[in-house]
């Protein structure tokens, strides 16, 4: 088991609708809530962290910014096609959070840590 909590987000209609629209591409292909939650990034923040509902909405409250552009940046890396300004209120709009405590590495090799 590894000593951390896993944090998912899941993104509501109001994230996959700015996702569809700001795309500059004309003609792209419009993304379903299934599609874009399909593959998602896992945030692994540490055990205190992800103790109770109290800690984890701490954490999410002092690192949403971070978040929120690691996420926007995946889509679409020009600052100027996001939503402004980033605020914790737009975050809870856009996002649900998902919290995981039991993580299992089941690799018998060192983890590797590629520059992220």
């Amino acid at each position: 088991m590894v000593n951390r909590t896993a944090l998912l987000l899941r993104y509501k209609e109001p994230a996959i609708q700015w996702i569809n629209e700001a795309d500059p591409v004309e003609d792209a292909m419009v993304l379903s809530e299934k599609e874009v939650n399909a593959e998602r990034t896992v945030y692994l923040i540490s055990d205190d962290d992800g103790e109770n509902k109290e800690t984890q909405q701490a954490w999410v409250k002092q690192n949403f910014r971070n978040l929120f552009e690691s996420e926007l940046e995946g889509w679409y890396t020009d600052p100027d096609l996001w939503p402004q300004p980033l605020t914790l209120k737009l975050f809870r709009e856009w996002f649900d959070t998902e919290f995981h405590s039991v993580i299992i590495d089941t690799v018998d090799e060192p983890l590797f840590d590629d520059g992220y």
